[in-house]
C-alpha cells in the first residue's frame, strides 16, 4: 500500500472557490512578473551606448525588485489554499507580456518596451486586486496596492530615463 499525499489544505476563513478566482488572477500577474524579470535581465545584459552604465544599473535594480515581488505573490496564492506556477511552461501559458528575442534592441526601445510591460502589469494587478476585493480578501487587496505602486514607479523611471528633453 502506498501513501498518497494529502491535497494541500491551507486553513483559511475565505471561501475556496472565491480564492481560486483570485489565485488565477495572481498567477497571471506572477507569470507576467517572471516574463518582465527575464526581459529586464536580458536588456540589462545587452544594453549598450552612451548611457550604458545608467541603464545597466537601472535595469539591474528593477530586475531585483521584480524578482522580490514574485515570491510575495506566490506565497499569497499559497496562503489562500491554492497552488501557483510550477514550471517555465506554466509561465509561458499564462503570461500576457510578449517576449523579446531580437538579437539587438536599441536602448530607447528597451526602456519603452519595459515601460509598457510594467504598465500592463499594473492592469493585471489591478484586476487581481478587484477580484480580491469582491470576495473580501483584504490581505491580497492591500498587498496588491504595494505591487501596483512598485510597477508604476518602474514605469515612471523608465519613462524619465528615456525622455529626450
Amino acid at each position: 500500500m502506498t501513501d498518497t499525499p494529502a491535497p494541500l489544505e491551507t486553513p483559511s476563513d475565505l471561501n475556496h472557490n472565491d480564492t481560486r478566482t483570485v489565485a488565477d488572477a495572481l498567477n497571471v500577474a506572477l507569470a507576467d512578473c517572471y516574463a518582465i524579470y527575464l526581459k529586464t535581465k536580458n536588456f540589462h545584459w545587452h544594453v549598450s551606448g552612451p548611457h550604458f552604465r545608467d541603464y545597466h544599473l537601472l535595469l539591474d535594480d528593477q530586475a531585483t525588485q521584480i524578482l522580490g515581488v514574485t515570491d510575495a505573490i506566490a506565497e499569497r496564492v499559497r496562503k489562500t489554499g491554492n497552488t501557483t506556477l510550477r514550471s517555465i511552461g506554466d509561465v509561458a501559458r499564462r503570461q500576457q507580456v510578449v517576449d523579446n528575442d531580437r538579437d539587438f534592441v536599441p536602448p530607447h526601445e528597451m526602456l519603452a518596451e519595459l515601460r509598457e510591460d510594467n504598465l500592463k502589469l499594473v492592469e493585471t494587478l489591478r484586476h487581481a486586486r478587484e477580484r480580491a476585493e469582491a470576495v473580501k480578501d483584504t490581505a491580497t487587496s492591500s498587498i496588491a496596492d504595494d505591487w501596483i505602486d512598485q510597477a508604476e514607479e518602474r514605469a515612471w523611471f523608465l519613462f524619465e530615463a528615456s525622455r529626450k528633453v
